[in-house]
């Protein structure tokens, strides 16, 4: 995994802080990939088990429309 820095409103931040403190999730960080997970299944369409190979494909696909 790569670490990346982000800025979130403090709302989005306190709301992930009380997930996490009532056990919902192990941490912010896995709280941020778990979102983050569904939101690109959502936008993109992705399988689960799309492979970064065609993932990259699938990008630069949409680059040239």
């Amino acid at each position: 995994m790569k670490i990346i820095t982000i800025n979130l409103p403090e709302k989005y931040l306190n709301a992930i802080q009380i997930l996490n403190d009532l056990g919902i999730y192990p941490s912010r960080s896995e709280a941020i990939r778990i979102a983050l997970d569904k939101f690109l299944t959502k936008e993109l369409k992705m399988d689960k088990d799309l492979d970064e190979e065609n993932f990259r494909a699938l990008m630069n696909r949409n680059k040239l429309n």
